[in-house]
């Protein structure tokens, strides 16, 4: 072999590698999706108006009767409602409420389902079992009457608990009364969100934990907690973030329900399913209270649909490396 061989060897040795890894990849696949990218701005955009843009807008519960229905104006960019409140300040501030639902009661149902699907598919045998029917047990009961009965439950218990915080911690009532009231959704939507989650992740882990670095880890002396918490819970998280990214506009879909049907937030307070009703009342003198909330509502759940289907298509295992 020549020098000159010998030397490009060991040329070519030095340079470093790239490494690649799942998010990259997916990352990279996901930026050629334009509808997913589209979406994910669009949603970006979403919520800095909701949760940004509106500390700069007017009170949205100010009622102003000698002003209602108001056309669009310098003051009133959407015009009022028929409290002459302004309409552009409570799209925003419902869609708080609306995405705070979404994203805080799919972060508790991710939790549990994880947490229960993950230790079910290791234990396996009759633990995995009981755990299961279990599953399939609250699976049959209607998920919307479970809510209904939750948040009735949970309303007083949150009335009562933000009294209590304005008389010893002097917390302001109306921020108190908001955050207080919507505290039942979360946990409400979430406490019986996780089911379908958690026979995902127990499938994968059941797939995953006779894998080749599962008998490495148990090999080198690691219990078995660290062994599903550190080693397989991370090679799971692909299905979950898909999942959880599905999830989040389902769950505004329940919470725009309960809003419609008087279940959900309570007065004074607004989510876009409370806009959506009161536009109802007054579709065919003033479509515009009920087609702006609409229009908000869709582009966000549209957004999250596509976002999620785009994360599902790049973090498939089976996708071709370009």
């Amino acid at each position: 072999m020549s020098d000159e061989t010998i030397d490009d060897i060991r040329g070519n040795s030095a340079q470093p590698v790239e490494v690649s890894s799942l998010w990259r990849d997916a990352w990279l696949r996901m930026g050629k999706n334009k509808a997913a990218m589209a979406s994910l701005v669009l949603f970006i955009l979403m919520f800095i108006l909701c949760f940004v843009t509106a500390w700069f807008c007017k009170d949205p519960n100010a009622v102003s009767l000698t002003n209602k229905f108001a056309t669009p104006s310098v003051g009133h960019w959407m015009g009022t409602d028929a409290l002459g409140r302004d309409l552009f300040a409570r799209i925003l501030y419902g869609g708080q409420i609306s995405i705070l639902v979404g994203l805080i009661a799919t972060t508790v149902s991710v939790c549990i389902g994880v947490t229960y699907g993950a230790v079910s598919g290791f234990a396996g045998g009759r633990v995995d079992a009981t755990m299961m029917r279990v599953v399939d047990v609250l699976l049959s009961i209607p998920f919307l009457v479970v809510v209904i009965v939750l948040q009735a439950v949970f309303s007083e218990w949150s009335s009562d608990t933000s009294a209590w915080i304005v008389k010893n911690w002097k917390w302001d009532k109306t921020f108190t009364d908001r955050f207080t009231n919507i505290v039942p959704l979360f946990f409400a939507l979430g406490l019986f969100g996780w089911l379908t989650l958690a026979r995902i992740v127990r499938a994968q882990v059941m797939s995953l934990k006779v894998r080749e670095f599962v008998e490495a880890a148990t090999a080198l002396g690691y219990n078995k907690f660290r062994v599903l918490f550190r080693h397989i819970i991370p090679n799971t998280l692909g299905p979950i973030v898909v999942y959880a990214t599905l999830t989040v506009p389902s769950f505004i879909m329940y919470e725009a329900t309960l809003s419609y049907l008087g279940l959900g937030v309570e007065a004074p307070n607004s989510s876009w399913g409370i806009l959506i009703k009161e536009g109802a009342n007054f579709m065919e003198t003033h479509p515009e209270l009920l087609i702006l909330p609409g229009l908000f509502f869709s582009l966000t759940l549209f957004s999250l649909n596509f976002l999620g289907d785009g994360l599902r298509d790049a973090l498939d295992p089976k996708a071709s490396k370009d």
